[in-house]
């Protein structure tokens, strides 16, 4: 990559929705060639044997254009729905009778009732409460309950089709954070060794802690991601993020339980909180819905990227434009370009003050010393050699133009890597207790593939015991030469 490709790197980082769509390998090539970072695997649609066929595509695609992909397995959660009609699609009038009927055993649906997949709402709604469906294109009031029978009136009608998602005005719903299904789910997603599991509906940290339990029952140690989605999520949202790897700013479910009017505020309050809690952030949901259909994106979706970028989310994520969309390449290609543009414009987060911080581990302390420096002295890039990528983690807190280079020789640390704002993977083979010759070959390959030239000035970031996972303890100033790596000018050393 040439020193101009370089200054026009992307910092944030892109996930694409997989789907009918981009199942030919080709066009998977071609979104990785175009800047996708991540894959996401919504285990809504499709079974298991089909997401075993999808792995296996992009491990394969990733190979052929050499790029460290990581997969985000999507958790169907416990997602309320109604169940099926008799004769297909109904019509709701508003000001008409309408029930949702909790029995398992109940007939399917006609224009009179149907049934719906949790018996436990009507413990959890009361006369008033307003009931959406199909994302809260339709809307309920209920009238009474009657066991496991809600009587509701129709506020808002419309057409109402077979299994479409039902949430209560407000939240409030007692459903688990887990469902049955989510546990053979998880299974899969240890088996085939995914890098990022995304929790749908989690209420509070003990939902989090749930799923981080049984995947490391079955050997996983996939990246938590914790998908804010409920009402309930936001009053709790400091403990889910401790709780967390990750956050994902989920607006369709969200914005129809809180309203329209809140999620904006609360889109920014969620990237704020993760970012204060040094937790990586996706923000999802209709980003560029219109390309769907259409080869460019409206005015409106330009400006809510960028605005999210601008915010400092680490990632955008697509979901029906590249998984059934018309146009999976060039909606990628246009995200690629907006978040560019963005971070053009985005201000550097001031140097991180350490005076009022107290610190518990010594990596975290090397990683606000590597800022606090690039942000006073002028480095081409920082390297940090790792073996989790923990401290490029916490590097990427902060805005800066410097890009950061995570050396690790682990290849699924490489991947959870792609996530992180203005962190780059790059692999690392040497191995042994000489650190300078580890040093000496991180450092020739990001000369050889053009990250940086002969006479740069590097940030390296180091443990002086190699292999040990969360040892860095070591960072050093490096003047590059034509004829190899000079003397360190600076080292700093917590031991």
């Amino acid at each position: 990559m040439s020193s101009a490709a370089l200054t026009n790197r992307r910092r944030t980082k892109i996930v694409a929705t997989l789907g009918p769509a981009t199942d030919d390998p080709k066009v998977l090539q071609e979104l990785f060639r175009a800047g996708v970072d991540v894959v996401r695997i919504n285990f809504s649609h499709g079974g298991h044997a089909g997401v075993r066929e999808r792995v296996s595509l992009v491990r394969d695609a990733a190979a052929q254009v050499q790029r460290e992909i990581a997969i985000l397995a999507d958790l169907r959660g416990p997602k309320i729905r109604i169940e099926r009609f008799a004769e297909g699609p109904i019509e709701l009038q508003p000001g008409q009778s309408f029930n949702l009927n909790g029995d398992p055993d109940a007939p399917p649906g006609d224009q009179r009732q149907v049934g719906i997949t949790y018996s436990g709402l009507a413990n959890d709604v009361n006369p008033g409460d307003r009931i959406l469906l199909d994302d809260g294109m339709l809307v309920l009031e209920v009238t009474a309950v009657d066991g496991l029978l809600i009587k509701c009136r129709v506020i808002t009608g419309g057409r109402l089709s077979d299994r479409k998602g039902l949430n209560k005005q407000g939240g409030g719903l007692s459903i688990p954070g887990l469902a049955e299904h989510d546990h053979a789910d998880i299974r899969l997603v240890a088996e085939l060794e995914l890098d990022f599991l995304a929790v749908s509906f989690p209420r509070h940290a003990e939902d989090m802690h749930a799923a981080r339990k049984a995947l490391h029952a079955h050997g996983s140690h996939a990246q938590l991601i914790a998908k804010i989605e409920r009402t309930e999520a936001i009053e709790n949202l400091a403990e889910i993020t401790e709780a967390s790897d990750a956050l994902l700013v989920a607006r369709g479910d969200l914005g129809v339980e809180i309203g329209d009017a809140e999620l904006p505020a609360i889109q920014k309050r969620i990237i704020q909180t993760a970012l204060a809690h040094n937790r990586a952030v996706i923000t999802a949901t209709q980003m560029m819905q219109s390309m769907i259909d259409s080869p460019l994106p409206t005015r409106a979706e330009v400006l809510d990227v960028a605005n999210a970028v601008l915010d400092g989310t680490d990632a955008v994520m697509l979901s029906a434009e590249t998984a059934v969309g018309r146009h999976p390449v060039k909606v990628v290609e246009a995200m690629h370009r907006v978040c560019l543009g963005a971070e053009r414009h985005q201000d550097n987060a001031p140097p991180p003050d350490a005076s009022h911080l107290n610190f518990e581990r010594i990596d975290q302390a090397i990683a606000m010393a590597a800022m606090f420096t690039a942000a006073h002295l002028p480095v081409a890039a920082i390297v940090a050699l790792t073996e989790s990528g923990a401290t490029a983690k916490w590097m990427s807190r902060f805005r800066s133009n410097v890009p950061i280079y995570a050396a690790s020789p682990v290849a699924g640390s490489r991947r959870r890597i792609a996530l992180y704002r203005n962190v780059f993977a790059v692999a690392n083979t040497e191995l042994g207790e000489d650190m300078d010759s580890i040093v000496q070959q991180a450092l020739d390959t990001l000369v050889s593939k053009g990250c940086l030239r002969s006479d740069d000035r590097v940030l390296v970031t180091m443990g002086d015991r190699p292999g040990l996972r969360g040892g860095t303890n070591c960072m050093k100033i490096i003047q590059l030469s034509s004829v190899g790596m000079a003397e360190a000018q600076t080292e700093l050393s917590y031991q």
